[in-house]
């Protein structure tokens, strides 16, 4: 005591530093039939929580769809869809592409970014499927796979969405972000990712699955800090880099 003053421990005043949370404790599955029924129980929460999701790429015919997944690449549909009304304005026809130069192409799909390897694809594309497809996109896996910018991920875009095939998942970031969290794959490379899904996936379930997990992974089960306190899917997830 000194001058009617108490000295305290500043421990004693001053709240404790909270503790970061620790996720919450799932149990993972212990046999095929509780993987599959987990599997089932995240394809029936999707449902919920996205029931009529399509491809956010806005298009009006199968050609269009695939020049704006190329553009897509590395971009947001966001922006690919600020381009693609102006260009498919100003080259309405697959036969206008085909007749660009690669470097008058890269100049209206500049700001997509890697604008030169997209122009390339691009009027390769036209070319392609106009030499070779009558000037139709084709329907099928192994034609599309001969179409210059089309990889496994575009060409299960165009087929699924354009067409409604299922010829396999797609698997873009959010996808490959997103099932390895669900541990739904362990692997890293797309293609085998792709793999794994169509294994334990129904056929049916393909193309709104890809589309429900990609809208996902932009509302809630973001690469930074998933907003887990808001999402279906989390008694179901036991990923480490929970928030809850």
């Amino acid at each position: 005591m000194d001058g009617g003053w108490t000295c305290y421990d500043v421990t004693e005043i001053m709240p404790a530093a909270a503790k970061p949370a620790k996720p919450r404790a799932i149990s993972r599955p212990k046999s095929a039939a509780e993987r599959q029924a987990r599997v089932s129980d995240i394809l029936k929460r999707l449902d919920e929580m996205y029931p009529n999701v399509t491809c956010a790429l806005v298009h009006r015919t199968p050609w269009e769809l695939l020049v704006a997944t190329i553009l897509s690449a590395q971009s947001t549909d966001k922006l690919v869809n600020q381009v693609t009304p102006g260009l498919f304005k100003k080259y309405p026809t697959i036969q206008d592409f085909a007749a660009l130069r690669p470097e008058v192409l890269a100049h209206d799909i500049h700001s997509t970014g890697f604008f030169n390897n997209k122009a390339k694809s691009i009027v390769g594309a036209a070319k392609k499927i106009l030499a070779d497809f009558a000037g139709q996109v084709p329907r099928t896996m192994e034609e599309m796979l001969t179409i210059p910018g089309a990889a496994r991920k575009t060409s299960n875009v165009v087929l699924g969405t354009a067409y409604g095939i299922a010829s396999g998942v797609v698997v873009d970031t959010h996808v490959q972000r997103i099932s390895r969290r669900l541990d739904l794959t362990r692997n890293t490379d797309p293609v085998k990712i792709e793999r794994d899904l169509v294994k334990i996936i129904p056929k049916e379930k393909w193309i709104l699955f890809s589309h429900q997990i990609i809208h996902h992974g932009r509302a809630l089960c973001t690469a930074r800090k998933p907003r887990c306190a808001d999402c279906r899917l989390e008694p179901l997830c036991y990923s480490r880099d929970k928030t809850v």
